[in-house]
């Protein structure tokens, strides 16, 4: 089964899809931010697309466990998807998906001005990563 991880950023969404056995993560798109509906349906139309199984969104919470204002934006971007998709969405733990995916360009050898860019993809393959790896 496909698992399509989302990173929910306030200007950007950057998404991974995992390979048919859901071992091997890969950037899928960033989408640039319009709204909850329109980012939503977006989303939504790209898993369809992709035959997605399941759809993981990203959600980060602060040092108490409790969802942070961008873990908020996340789950109210889980419920706009679930009523734009009849395919699974559940909320995963974030935490320190953009951190893992700046070190991943910085292993990479990228230069100080490629790494200066947006990872919001990479971030959601990291997402992606670590649900795979919570539920084997």
């Amino acid at each position: 089964m496909r698992i399509l991880a989302v990173d929910h950023g306030e200007k950007r969404i950057g998404l991974a899809l995992s390979d048919p056995t859901a071992t091997i993560a890969s950037p899928l798109k960033v989408i640039a931010h319009a709204s909850r509906l329109l980012d939503a349906a977006q989303t939504a139309n790209l898993a369809a697309e992709n035959g997605v199984g399941l759809i993981v969104v990203g959600q980060s919470f602060d040092e108490d466990g409790n969802p942070n204002l961008a873990g908020r934006r996340a789950a109210k971007f889980a419920e706009a998807l679930r009523e734009q998709t009849q395919i699974p969405v559940e909320l995963f733990d974030e935490s320190f998906s953009t951190q893992d995916a700046r070190a991943t360009v910085i292993e990479l050898g990228a230069s100080r001005k490629k790494r200066a860019g947006h990872h919001d993809a990479l971030a959601a393959v990291a997402i992606l990563r670590s649900y795979i790896e919570s539920i084997r």
